[in-house]
């Protein structure tokens, strides 16, 4: 059986053809049949000219080289044709290739992507802003480690060993990312290595795709809200600090409060992934309030001419408790700097400044966190005005380095003088990096170079700028140092 028959031939039995046998859709006066037999022609009847012509040059006859030269543009002709026709179809099959993949980017229900061989982004498709919220300009140039919390990184890490295939590619990979507003997206990756041409890896490509079972996400939602219960009920957590420093003297002026979890049950799990958790079940408020509260019972213990930096959600920030906790907390809201986080989206900027002015206006500052990593810190910035910008680590990190860095790094500095805010530099962790900050203008800086986060009092007090009898005058009682 040789199946249906398509064009009055047999599927699948051979076409023969004669010399002068036209395919199928190519009319004998059709321009790419025409040229056919004309290239045939004409290089005929160079091989001609050039038998002809080659006794003739040889026996040295005037006419010769005439006929000679005729063939030799017959030929050169020709060569020039098949190179240009080649060109075409290159083109051509580029510009096909390019819409077919544009198609596929637009259509596909799967978040395409490569990293390159430092984790970094290079590529993302669209699909990722529906599967966890971020714009594909977002995401390049970021770190994965960014969309997926250490412990599921691990974990993740530990499963693809099991799934590698010889050539290092997997797939069928489950694991949980992070969403943009804090929650938690379950997610099947495949992969695999990118070769250089010494057939080296030099990244990674592959698919992530969105899966759909309600069973497990309402199980795995049920144990996050246990133990963000159990940890909101205990309370055991704690407040490290760590210090922030002015560029032109050194000096200590202020310290971050960093929540830290005292978990028996996952001693692994990292502060952010049990925000990231609270927010994915409905208590992220409520865990950050905790956390602020701790904080500022902690910060009772910090020398008095520091100022006090919190960190808030700019969701938690319209919570009414928050208000009553800065209030009665015991600190003068001018000690207190308020950091709002850049990984969530703001929908009603008018209500977060109405929620944010009786606190601005009895002294409390505004600083914006991660300023530099994305879209949103700027768009925080110019909608609120802070006091102060806190420049993101991936901006600072490697900018001695880096030309297109210190240039960002030079233009936040006259925006933030533009706007009247002070430029805090954060992850230091070299000399060359906190020398180029420096140079380049930013007034304070923090990073594990300048000072480590600290959980003991007495290192806290050795911040202090007062001097061994830590008794400050009541204007510095009132309003500490800020950069």
């Amino acid at each position: 059986m040789l199946g249906p028959t398509r064009g009055g031939r047999p599927h699948g039995a051979k076409e023969h053809l004669s010399p002068m046998t036209v395919p199928d859709g190519l009319a004998p006066w059709s321009w790419p049949f025409m040229s056919r037999w004309w290239m045939l022609y004409s290089c005929s009847l160079a091989g001609v000219v050039l038998a002809l012509a080659l006794p003739a040059v040889v026996i040295r006859e005037p006419w010769g080289m005439g006929v000679l030269a005729v063939g030799v543009l017959l030929v050169a002709g020709y060569l020039v044709w098949a190179l240009l026709r080649r060109q075409s179809r290159a083109r051509s099959n580029a510009s096909r290739t390019s819409r077919l993949l544009g198609a596929v980017l637009a259509t596909s229900r799967e978040w395409l992507w490569t990293i390159g061989p430092d984790g970094r982004f290079t590529f993302s498709g669209p699909m990722a802003r529906e599967l966890i919220g971020y714009e594909p300009s977002e995401i390049v140039g970021r770190h994965f480690s960014h969309f997926i919390e250490p412990h599921d990184l691990a974990q993740a890490l530990q499963n693809r060993a099991s799934l590698e295939a010889p050539d290092a590619s997997w797939s069928g990979l489950v694991t949980v990312c992070r969403h943009r507003d804090g929650g938690r997206v379950l997610v099947e990756v495949s992969g695999r290595p990118i070769l250089d041409g010494q057939g080296q890896v030099c990244g990674f490509e592959g698919t992530t795709r969105a899966l759909d079972v309600p069973e497990a996400t309402a199980v795995a939602a049920e144990e996050a809200r246990a133990g963000v219960a159990a940890m909101l009920t205990s309370r055991t957590l704690l407040t490290a600090f760590q210090p922030i420093r002015a560029l032109d003297t050194g000096r200590v002026i202020g310290a971050e409060a960093l929540t830290r979890f005292l978990s028996a049950e996952d001693p692994g799990i990292s502060p952010e992934a049990w925000f990231v958790e609270a927010a994915s079940v409905g208590l992220g408020v409520d865990l950050e309030i905790v956390a602020l509260q701790s904080a500022l019972s902690a910060a009772a213990s910090l020398p008095e001419d520091l100022y006090v930096a919190v960190n808030l959600s700019p969701r938690a920030c319209l919570d009414s408790r928050v208000t009553g906790v800065l209030q009665t907390c015991g600190l003068p809201l001018g000690r207190i700097v308020l950091e709002l986080t850049e990984h969530h989206e703001v929908t009603d900027y008018g209500q977060l400044g109405e929620a944010l002015t009786p606190l601005r206006c009895g002294g409390l500052k505004v600083a914006i966190d991660d300023a530099g990593a994305g879209f949103a810190s700027m768009r925080h910035i110019v909608e609120l005005k802070p006091e102060l910008i806190k420049l993101d680590r991936e901006v600072i990190a490697g900018i001695n380095a880096d030309a297109g860095l210190r240039a960002l790094g030079a233009a936040m500095v006259g925006f933030a003088a533009e706007i009247g805010a002070s430029l805090i530099a954060e992850g230091i962790e070299t000399e060359a990096e906190l020398a180029t900050v420096r140079d380049l203008g930013m007034t304070a800086a923090q990073g594990y170079m300048l000072g480590r986060p600290t959980v003991a009092v007495e290192e806290w007090n050795r911040w202090s700028g007062l001097g061994a009898n830590n008794t400050p005058s009541s204007q510095s009682r009132e309003q500490p140092n800020l950069p």
